[in-house]
């Protein structure tokens, strides 16, 4: 079975958007026990992305998931991977703009770790992320173009629950 790596918008955008923490407490609680029984992680650079706010998902995380389901990005294997992806990400400046790669490669960024992760972890994962596929939009560079290239799977929200035949 897979294992699914989420990026920031799975919180943050169920959070603010689709499933309000006190609106929809049963996405949150299975979610919780999704990443207790480890068919769910993500990275550290996710949670520096949502610990920037100091909010109420900040809050729910840190009571209901542990620092391990955060795994790291500071293993030699994961910075190999990241220069991929940077030299991936430089190689598309025929078709990006400087910005949009600029803003991908950020360092304190998750995006670009979120694939470098997936790469160097290798066991059939798949990234977990609400954006779309816009691969002749310039102004943007989007996760799923992104695995594309480098042949890592990924759905969103909903496809990961049906996929692991979850309901909340």
């Amino acid at each position: 079975m897979s294992t699914f790596i989420v990026d920031s918008n799975f919180f943050i955008q169920s959070h603010r958007v689709t499933y309000p923490l006190d609106v929809a407490t049963t996405f949150w609680e299975k979610v919780k026990k999704l990443f207790n029984e480890g068919k769910v992680i993500s990275i550290d650079k996710v949670k520096d992305e949502i610990f920037n706010n100091d909010d109420e998902l900040k809050r729910w995380i840190e009571i209901n998931l542990a620092n391990e389901h955060f795994k790291t990005t500071e293993t030699q294997e994961v910075v190999n991977k990241y220069t991929e992806v940077v030299n991936w990400a430089n190689s598309k400046s025929n078709h990006y703009v400087l910005n949009a790669i600029n803003e991908f490669l950020q360092f304190e960024k998750a995006d670009a770790w979120l694939i470098a992760y997936a790469i160097a972890i290798n066991e059939g994962c798949q990234i977990v992320t609400q954006e779309k596929s816009e691969p002749n939009r310039k102004s943007k560079i989007k996760i799923p173009d992104v695995c594309n290239d480098f042949n890592i799977r990924y759905k969103n929200i909903i496809e990961m629950f049906r996929e692991l035949g979850e309901k909340f």
